[in-house]
């Protein structure tokens, strides 16, 4: 047999045996969630949460590994460049769009096939107990009243958190300093005073808000979240400003039709869990499962939205994906070329005539 034909005959073994392999997905190995936030951040706790309860209805371990770093780019790259078979998935989040747009990912969200949502969670601005501010509208004060000193943790440069301290503190025309920290060393530098305040999303400060030791001064999002009733929206307090994050599953490009099905099923049924919602409330997040046609519909409006919001800061380092599909296809067939009008996320909302530089990360 030459090597010509010898070739042949593995390639049409391989491509008979990937609907085998999907069928009895996931088989007896192991599966692996690449979360992309460090151990005890919210990512963490939320995705581990989520792995229990597959593990006991896939019958096999699931993994939680942590790859953080660069605001989440690290880990999708690690995700993005493994076997598209069902064991590699990763905790995909908003910062699939913020570190594309922030530049520190070179890919977007279309290098992933979505499987589910899993869960979204609220924004907080957060103070330790004997910060003496009390109100959004302190801080606000106190950045205005000394510029450039009052300093802010986020989850790293061009994470969601990033985005969404840089939006607050641009709306309110005060300037703040961004710090990017890890989740290990949040709580502590917030209570030790090293840091003044936090803008982060509540999985990992959710048992000191409850103990007190940490006070929450705003949520960024539409409405208050039903996970602490008493604590007001930015909106309520006069700064329009709603960023919620959401989190779910993704797996590489090319992973088969019939595992994304399984591993979607499973995730339902696991989101619908009594388990999960209970908790899902210990952590101060909602669940909120969509399927995989939906979900990818809401991260493409999403990275939309986002990527209209971040040119309005000053972030944006690229143009959206779907303004690159509109100028290759004139670039096609400029006959039938269009004015395509950049509008403003949230309509006029973010219009105001200070939003033209980016606030330091370091």
């Amino acid at each position: 047999m030459t090597w010509t034909r010898t070739l042949a005959v593995l390639a049409a073994a391989a491509t008979l045996a990937t609907p085998a392999l999907a069928d009895t997905f996931p088989g007896r190995s192991p599966i692996e969630i690449t979360v992309l936030f460090p151990a005890g951040s919210s990512a963490d706790v939320s995705a581990r949460l989520l792995a229990d309860g597959m593990s006991k209805r896939l019958g096999v371990k699931v993994f939680v590994l942590n790859r953080p770093g660069a605001g989440g780019a690290i880990g999708y790259r690690y995700a993005a460049g493994q076997k598209p078979d069902g064991h590699s998935l990763v905790w995909n989040s908003n910062s699939i769009s913020t570190t594309y747009y922030a530049g520190t990912l070179s890919f977007n969200y279309t290098r992933f096939e979505p499987v589910a949502q899993v869960l979204v969670e609220s924004p907080v601005l957060v103070v330790s107990k004997d910060s003496p501010w009390k109100t959004l509208a302190d801080v606000i004060a106190a950045a205005k009243a000394k510029p450039a000193t009052v300093t802010v943790a986020n989850s790293g440069a061009g994470s969601h958190t990033h985005i969404s301290s840089v939006a607050l503190f641009k709306t309110a025309k005060a300037e703040v300093v961004n710090v990017p920290f890890g989740a290990a060393q949040l709580v502590p530098a917030l209570l030790g005073h090293q840091i003044d305040a936090a803008l982060q999303l509540p999985s990992a400060l959710t048992g000191y808000v409850r103990t007190g030791d940490l006070r929450l001064l705003a949520t960024l999002t539409d409405k208050r979240d039903p996970a602490f009733p008493d604590v007001p929206t930015a909106r309520e307090q006069g700064l329009d400003v709603s960023l919620e994050a959401w989190r779910g599953i993704a797996v590489p490009k090319g992973t088969p039709k019939k595992v994304i099905a399984r591993l979607e099923a499973v995730i339902k049924d696991t989101v619908a869990s009594a388990e999960f919602k209970e908790g899902c409330e210990r952590l101060g997040v909602r669940p909120a499962f969509a399927p995989a046609a939906q979900f990818g519909r809401i991260i493409a409006s999403q990275d939309v939205q986002l990527a209209r919001l971040m040119e309005t800061i000053g972030l944006n380092t690229r143009q959206s994906h779907a303004e690159d599909m509109r100028d290759k296809h004139a670039e096609a067939a400029p006959h039938k070329a269009v004015h395509v009008r950049r509008s403003t996320f949230m309509a006029r909302r973010w219009r105001t005539p200070d939003f033209q530089t980016a606030q330091s990360s370091r």
